[in-house]
């Protein structure tokens, strides 16, 4: 279920959590969508451990899931933007897959809390049928929404295609 637009937009989990964002390790900038999309498509062919992600000033869960991919060997490319909505639609990330971040790598989409481990394999084999990954909404037992070191649990990491078309990628 895809909970309202404007929730993503601040991201409510750690919204106006500073001192979260400002502990941050990646390079983080602020961007507006015209700007970010260039740097996204440099991305789509550029190294597969380099992670370029775009998300809300004001997110403390989405810096927690860049520590994350840190932790798991991605380097991690940190944009803030408040044109979250302008990226999404320039990608073609389906409405039902949206969460509060959106990423890029190797060439793949990555959107909202999906675990390292799932990007990691979706770089190992590929599939040419995927345009990317999704936790769509913000689940709680995800990684950056609960403790660090917990084992993902209850939902479920979907693909979609160019078309939008989803399935089930992994449940957890």
């Amino acid at each position: 279920m895809l909970i309202g637009a404007s929730l993503f937009g601040g991201c409510a989990h750690g919204a106006g959590d500073r001192a979260a964002a400002n502990r941050s390790a990646t390079n983080a900038a602020d961007v507006k969508a015209s700007e970010a999309l260039p740097a996204a498509e440099a991305n789509n062919t550029g190294d597969e451990k380099t992670v370029t992600v775009y998300k809300s000033p004001t997110c403390g869960c989405c810096t927690m899931w860049e520590a994350h991919l840190t932790k798991a060997g991605f380097k991690v490319a940190s944009n803030k933007t408040d044109d979250l909505p302008a990226i999404r639609k320039r990608y073609g990330v389906p409405e039902k897959a949206q969460s509060c971040h959106t990423a890029i790598v190797g060439g793949y989409f990555i959107e909202g809390h999906v675990p390292a481990a799932d990007i990691e394999k979706l770089l190992k084999t590929r599939p040419a049928d995927i345009a990317g990954l999704a936790a769509p909404g913000m689940p709680p037992k995800s990684p950056g929404m609960q403790p660090e070191g917990e084992k993902p649990s209850g939902y479920d990491v979907i693909s979609f295609d160019k078309s939008g078309q989803t399935k089930v990628f992994t449940s957890y």
